[in-house]
Order: structure tokens, then sequence, then C-alpha cells
């Protein structure tokens, strides 16, 4: 049992039958009362999110997950598959359970899935990945001076804003977690 004063940002706990993710975690001390957590909670298995508060004093139950590196092999109809790196077994997500996380993979890519028991929900990416450019509008001269940037879009569909200077067919590593541009990058 953990207490709400101990969770922070990516942790899972159960609560009345639900998985439930925590997204943001923040002490809050009101001029009068109490001092309370406020938290953005995620509902994992149907994806809502609510905003709230408790007692740093409450209990909940963590939620045990397990992680497993795969490779994502590909996307066809509703469905992604992926495979297991070890025992070759083939998992399959539905694509409207993880549509932010497919902007960033690629075929072949390694990622980790996430099981809570036997049940599959979620993919865990990596800190950042290389993607090439398939689209931008051209570089402007003297465009890097206002240093505002220019939207692209990444070969997987992903829009990032980069500066103006990236052109199309160039790679760039992009932070998975913000979903924006880092550097250049080679393939």
């Amino acid at each position: 049992m953990l207490s709400a004063s101990e969770l922070r940002a990516g942790m899972t706990f159960e609560q009345g039958g639900k998985l439930i993710k925590v997204l943001e975690s923040s002490h809050h001390k009101p001029g009068k009362g109490n001092t309370v957590m406020r938290l953005k909670l995620k509902d994992v298995r149907t994806g809502s999110v609510v905003d709230t508060t408790m007692r740093p004093e409450e209990k909940v139950e963590q939620a045990i997950l397990e992680t497993k590196p795969v490779q994502y092999l590909y996307s066809m109809d509703d469905t992604a598959f992926f495979m297991d790196l070890e025992t070759y077994e083939q998992y399959e997500i539905p694509v409207e359970d993880i549509a932010q996380e497919l902007k960033f993979m690629l075929e072949n890519m390694e990622v980790k899935i996430q099981f809570y028991g036997t049940e599959v929900i979620g993919v865990d990416l990596p800190g950042s990945v290389v993607l090439q450019v398939t689209e931008t509008q051209p570089s402007i001269k003297g465009g890097s001076v206002t240093g505002s940037g220019k939207p692209a879009t990444m070969e997987t569909g992903l829009v990032v804003n980069v500066p103006d200077f990236i052109t199309a067919g160039e790679y760039l590593e992009i932070n998975t977690s913000e979903g924006t541009y880092q550097k250049r990058a080679s393939k």
C-alpha cells in the first residue's frame, strides 16, 4: 500500500477495480485547512483523464507492471502487431489504444510493452527516436534570425516544430515524451 503523498508521475495503482496511472502529482497547501495532493490521473483501460485531490494519508494499492522488450512489426486495419524478442510470441494491440505512441514508431523498432498480469496495457517508448523529415517548407534566407521555427512532417506522420534550416530528407532526433525536435541525427 502507498500513501497518496508517495505518488509520483508515471506510477500506476488500483482503485475501485480500475487501473490508474498518475500523470501529474503535486502537494498543495491552501491558506486554510490541511495539505492535499493534486493529481492528474488517467484510467489506463478507458483513457479518460481526471483532475482530483486526495488527502496525503489516503492509501492506494500499487499496481505491479511488467515490461517486456518487443519489436514493433506493423499495423494493419485497426491493430498493431508486436513480437516478443525472447519467445517470438506475437501481441496484438488496438491502434486506438496506442495512437500517440505509433507516431514515434517505425516498423522493426524495438520498444517495451507494459503488462498488468496477462493484460497488455501500453507501449513504453525510448527517450528519443530518429525519424526522417518527409515534408517541410523550404528554408528562408535569414529566417533563422527569428528562431520561431516551422512545422515538419516526419515519416510516421508526426508533425514537429523545427528550426528554419531543416530540409526534407534530413534525419532528426525527436524527444518522445514531449514530441519535440532535439537535434540533427545521422541514419
